[in-house]
């Protein structure tokens, strides 16, 4: 029974680590080349608590999300006032975690509008 009991919390405990790995594993940052594009018009551009800048397109069933954007310097009201009814183009890596586990919510590592990029965080290709 003890025996039982003791690969029972080891099994317990690997599981609870190994979802702690895939849920505090950092979004990679990939390459252009290696993301997954999509494009809409802007419908609502808000922030959070985290200071994350989420934007969510028309017609499209998820949101994207720009990591503690207003810490890097994006000014809210400027993208709402750019933004707001028109198309962009987001880029992000194909990345899954278990608190996203339905594919909802994205994290944009580029942002396009009318031929300008208004955020990067992309490696640069090595392919020249």
């Amino acid at each position: 029974m003890k025996k039982i009991i003791k690969i029972t919390l080891v099994s317990f405990s690997l599981i609870v680590l190994i979802i702690a790995v895939l849920i505090f594993r950092p979004v990679p940052i990939v390459t252009e080349k290696n993301t997954i594009s999509e494009s809409g018009i802007v419908k609502e551009i808000y922030a959070n608590k985290g200071n994350d800048i989420i934007f969510i397109l028309e017609n499209v069933q998820r949101r994207f999300y720009i990591n503690r954007g207003l810490e890097m310097g994006l000014e809210l009201t400027d993208l709402k006032k750019r933004l707001i009814g028109n198309l962009i183009v987001v880029k992000y890596p194909k990345y899954w975690t278990p608190l996203d586990w339905n594919d909802k919510i994205k994290h944009i590592s580029k942002v396009e509008f009318n031929h300008e990029i208004l955020f990067n965080e992309l490696k640069e290709s090595s392919d020249h």
